[in-house]
């Protein structure tokens, strides 16, 4: 019986840290730490909300930062589920993204500070790749107009369980 208590304390042991860190695969991960769910809408209330957006001559673009990566996220046509969603580079030489701010900086105001922010992005594709050589991706080329922030708060992106890591490429569509 005791054996028994020390495997149960112990298992408490290993268990308690992953709890109140909010280990889960629902959980937006950061350098493999959670830091909570991206919490959103459920799935059924979220193709509500895109079966609804505004349509227009524009992409929905969510921005998804990986440390030293130069793609700058997601974009899709107005009406369709993020699982059509492309992984894009911006050609900034007619309008710079919206997080073109310096590497290194105060918290807020550096690159990447914008993490899962949706956007309008207004442009178009060249036709052209990039090679992203930190990901080892050839990707979408995407001309950048001009943009507008729709939410800083949108929650998840492809599915309630993403699990997003600042180090790592952890969401994709899921075709």
């Amino acid at each position: 019986m005791q054996k028994h208590h020390q495997y149960l304390l112990l298992g408490i042991a290993l268990t308690l840290p992953c709890l109140l860190n909010s280990c889960s695969t629902g959980g937006v991960a950061t350098g493999g730490a959670s830091i909570g769910n991206m919490g959103g809408p459920t799935k059924s209330a979220r193709a509500a909300q895109i079966a609804q957006e505004p349509k227009g001559d524009f992409h929905y673009g969510r921005r998804y930062h990986v440390k030293n990566t130069r793609f700058w996220g997601y974009l899709r046509k107005p009406g369709y589920s993020a699982n059509s969603a492309k992984l894009v580079i911006f050609n900034e030489s007619k309008k710079l993204n919206p997080d073109r701010l310096p590497e290194e900086g105060p918290k807020g105001k550096r690159y990447g500070f914008d993490q899962n922010y949706q956007y309008r992005i207004k442009g178009y594709y060249t036709g052209e790749s990039a090679y992203e050589i930190n990901s080892n991706q050839l990707l979408p080329e995407f001309m950048l107009t001009g943009y507008e922030l729709v939410s800083k708060e949108p929650g998840w992106l492809f599915s309630p369980k993403d699990n997003y890591n600042f180090k790592a490429l952890t969401l994709k569509p899921r075709y």
